[in-house]
């Protein structure tokens, strides 16, 4: 981080979410926490009164909501949303949010909100970040954007210039990213290229066996089918359980 001390605004209409995530941002270097508020008319006050530089905004408020605030304030600053619900995202980014957060905050997740200020990308700018395992993508998915979670991903298939991916909680499509690029973001201690076609989340391994020609097979929770380990990355599996 630089020498940069960023004045955080704190708009949430739960006393706890505000007093958990202002704990976390005072023990990142370069945020101070200068105030908070409970609804869209204390958050117009506070932000003509104190002037933040960021302003971390809940949208589901009682009377109005986060979006209502944003219409009603000109505010020159950076607006991160914090919720527990992500099917506002598309518009938090329709308006320029720098970032969208899920709760329970998670404070790896946090500090690269705050890096982005300093970089100014947004997360549909910055799409060759490495991304964490409990990460959220905000991508889309077949014909429906969505966030997908990283955790849940199962198993990542090559279809032409797209791949198809599987998850835990039942989202099946075909996103516009190649394996190349899947390879390159997802973390390494967690997902595992078994095949030129094939990734594997090594979370939801059953099992292994051997298969054709020094193949093997493995047998991932929740998919019926056995994914094809091939040779060439059979070495690269084991050493992720050496």
């Amino acid at each position: 981080m630089a020498d940069t001390i960023y004045k955080a605004l704190i708009v949430d209409d739960e006393r706890l979410a505000r007093k958990d995530l202002s704990n976390m941002l005072n023990e990142l270097n370069g945020v101070q926490v200068i105030g908070e508020a409970e609804d869209v008319p204390s958050a117009l006050k506070a932000i003509e009164e104190l002037k933040p530089d960021i302003v971390f905004l809940d949208i589901q408020m009682p009377g109005q909501t986060g979006f209502d605030l944003v219409e009603q304030v000109d505010f020159p600053g950076k607006i991160i949303f914090v919720t527990a619900y992500d099917e506002f995202a598309l518009r938090a980014f329709e308006i320029n949010a720098l970032d969208y957060l899920m709760k329970p905050v998670n404070k790896e997740r946090l500090q690269k909100s705050i890096e982005r200020i300093e970089t100014e990308e947004s997360p549909k700018q910055n799409s060759e970040a490495k991304l964490a395992y409990n990460d959220r993508l905000f991508t889309t998915v077949g014909s429906k954007v969505q966030f997908l979670k990283i955790n849940t991903i199962l198993h990542i298939h090559s279809d032409g210039d797209y791949t198809h991916v599987t998850t835990t909680s039942g989202i099946k499509g075909l996103i516009t990213k190649t394996m190349k690029e899947w390879e390159e973001r997802l973390p390494e201690n967690y997902f595992c290229r078994v095949h030129r076609n094939s990734i594997i989340n090594t979370d939801y391994i059953e099992n292994i066996e051997k298969w054709f020609n020094y193949s093997y097979r493995v047998k991932l929770q929740g998919i019926e089918e056995p994914v094809i380990i091939s040779r060439r990355y059979a070495k690269k599996l084991k050493n992720l359980f050496a």
